[in-house]
């Protein structure tokens, strides 16, 4: 199997892990955050959401500049509009990938904000990024519906609420 193809089934997989976390956060919380440092329900699922394009960006440019392209994940106002959000992110995501070539996954990233470089890293690398933050930011997600008492979906197994 080509790296392509394999990305491309995580990429499906953590979608669906991914897809079934945000369809359980409640519109009413998006405003709760755990800690005054900690994001909103709202901004961290939006964030979520968004992280598919991160995968388009590492095929199709060879660099973000928050100095040029400030963040903008979006805007949504329920969870309804959040999951139509992540859906297309990630269909547009699977369609870059599936027209990128395994050479260019050999070819720098970088993530800048004007002259100050946060990372460059290969743009196989950058799509691995990417699903890694999914994971984390997902988990993150998880814990705070777990605080606000809301089961939890498995991902890799059972959660302990569905195991009763």
């Amino acid at each position: 199997m080509k790296i392509i193809e394999k990305l491309l089934k995580e990429v499906e997989e953590e979608g669906q892990k991914t897809r079934k976390m945000l369809a359980i956060v409640p519109d009413d919380k998006y405003d709760w955050q755990p800690h005054p440092k900690s994001m909103s329900v709202k901004n961290l699922a939006l964030h979520i959401a968004d992280l598919p394009t991160w995968i388009s960006l590492a095929v199709t440019t060879d660099e973000l500049d928050f100095g040029d392209n400030p963040y903008n994940p979006g805007q949504v106002n329920n969870t309804e509009e959040l999951l139509t959000l992540f859906g297309k992110n990630l269909v547009k995501a699977k369609s870059d990938l599936e027209q990128a070539t395994e050479e260019q996954l050999e070819e720098p990233w970088t993530l800048r904000n004007g002259a100050v470089v946060y990372m460059t890293l290969s743009k196989y690398e950058t799509i691995r990024h990417a699903l890694a933050q999914t994971i984390h930011h997902r988990a993150q997600l998880g814990l705070y519906l777990r605080l606000l008492n809301i089961p939890i979906p498995g991902s890799y197994g059972p959660s302990a609420d569905e195991q009763g």
